[in-house]
Formats: structure tokens, C-alpha cells, sequence
């Protein structure tokens, strides 16, 4: 057996909903069902087909040789397996993933990981904003698994994420971890302003600072927690170790957060 691919054929006209392309809605159909199935968004019929040339049999390994911000939804609701995109994605992206491995290779869109529950979705490119948010009208972010981006984070990454792990390896936008219940967010760039907004517990740490947090953030001086000695041995290329101060917070809401800046 060979891993399914989808080789993109031309740039769509309009954006696909790529929701149904997962190993445990494939399995068992052939190419010619495959091809059949669904992926357009206007009143003009669209299908796999049209849009992609699709070889292999092996629906627990998916492969689109190809991306483009036009891809929404890809990966969502994924339970296991494993699914590679070359290229960008667009907007929820591995929304409500509970199991298995969604790598991108490229940017994504805004909601990536939103309401991940398991797994991990892996970005080479950048996050646009609402990273690990919550969706429209819901009361929580991600619920658990590991959301690790290459480039930066736009507005809001983890926004009321209630467990699981964000790592992001550049900057982070404006309210960073803002309304946060619980989980973790490391940046190895710097935050924006807002970062923490309204947290009630948590643990933000922004290796190359902040914008100066809101009043409501008390500021408990240098600190040397064994978490943090944890931090480093995990996630070494995010977290050096460096010497790091500790403000608690946001009293707003509550005093059980933490944000680790340079001391």
C-alpha cells in the first residue's frame, strides 16, 4: 500500500471545505469514490476530481502534494492517522482534531487547532489570528494536544485554551493567552500588548518579552521554579533557560495565572 495523494492541479477559483478528506471518512472508498466527493463552496457544483489528481490507497497516511489558503477545514475533526500538506492552508485548519499528526508546511489561516482536543498540528509558516481559540459561540479553546508553529502567531493564540500545550517560535500578536483557563503557551518572540488579558489560570512564558501587561498583573521579581528548569529540557528550542521574572495574574479575574518574562 501507498500513502494517499492529492496532487493540487491548478489554484481553485474558490475556496474548498476540506473537512471530509480524513482517514476515517476515506477508508475503504476507492479513487473513483474519492473523486467523487463534494469539496466546493458556491452554487456551482465542485469535486475532488476537478481540483486534484488523486493516487495511492492508503487513507491513514494522506499526502496533498500542493496547498493553498484555499484549503479550509483540512484535517478537521481527524481522530488518527496522519496528514501532510505541502504548501499553505487557509482557515480552520485541524479544527476539533481529538488523535494523530497534521503537519503543514507552510502558513494557515485564522482558527487553526481551534477547539483541539488530542494530537498534534505542526505549522512551518505563520498562524493568522486565533490560534487554539475558541469557535463562534463557544465557551473554550483548545481542550488538549500540542499546537507547535515555526513563524509567528497573529492576534488572540490561545484564547481561553483550557489544557494542552502552544508553542510558537516567533512573535505573538495582541492578546496573547487572553481570557486563558488553563495549559500552556510558550513563544520564543516577543508578545503584544494585552498578552494575558483576563486569565484565570495558566502559564504563558515569552522568552523574548512583552508589551508592558496591564495593571491587574502583579510582578513577583526574579524566579527560579523547577518548572521552568522542565521547560528547557522540553522544549530547548523555544525556552533557553534564561533567567526569567514572574507576574501573577489577572487579579481582574483571578491570581492563579502566571507570565514568565526576561528578568
Amino acid at each position: 500500500m501507498s500513502g494517499l495523494t492529492f496532487t493540487l492541479k491548478a489554484e481553485p477559483a474558490e475556496r474548498l471545505d476540506l473537512s471530509g478528506l480524513v482517514p476515517s471518512k476515506l477508508a475503504g472508498l476507492g479513487a473513483r469514490g474519492i473523486e467523487r466527493l463534494a469539496i466546493g463552496t458556491t452554487r456551482h457544483p465542485l469535486h475532488v476530481g476537478d481540483v486534484f489528481a488523486v493516487t495511492g490507497d492508503d487513507a491513514a497516511d494522506i499526502r496533498f502534494d500542493g496547498g493553498s489558503e484555499r484549503f479550509d477545514r483540512l484535517g478537521e475533526a481527524l481522530d488518527g492517522g496522519a496528514i501532510l500538506v505541502e504548501g499553505d492552508a487557509g482557515i480552520h485548519v485541524g479544527r476539533r482534531m481529538a488523535d494523530g499528526l497534521l503537519e503543514i508546511r507552510g502558513s494557515v489561516g485564522a482558527f487553526a487547532g481551534s477547539g483541539l482536543r488530542g494530537g498534534v498540528l505542526s505549522i512551518s509558516g505563520d498562524a493568522g489570528d486565533d490560534l487554539g481559540g475558541p469557535g463562534f459561540g463557544e465557551a473554550a479553546g483548545l481542550a488538549g494536544g500540542t499546537i507547535r508553529v515555526s513563524g509567528s502567531a497573529g492576534a488572540r493564540a490561545g484564547d481561553r485554551m483550557r489544557r494542552g500545550t502552544i508553542l510558537i517560535t516567533g512573535d505573538c500578536g495582541p492578546n496573547a493567552g487572553c481570557r486563558m483557563i488553563a495549559g500552556s503557551l510558550l513563544c520564543k518572540g516577543r508578545a503584544g500588548r494585552g498578552a494575558g488579558a483576563l486569565m484565570k489560570r495558566g502559564t504563558l512564558v515569552f522568552t523574548g518579552g512583552a508589551e508592558p501587561l496591564g495593571p491587574t498583573f502583579l510582578d513577583n521579581g526574579p524566579q527560579d521554579f523547577i518548572v521552568l528548569r522542565l521547560l528547557t529540557r522540553a522544549f530547548p528550542d523555544i525556552f533557553d533557560g534564561r533567567p526569567m521574572r514572574r507576574l501573577a495574574g489577572d487579579t481582574a479575574v483571578s491570581s492563579m495565572g502566571e507570565v514568565f518574562v526576561p528578568a
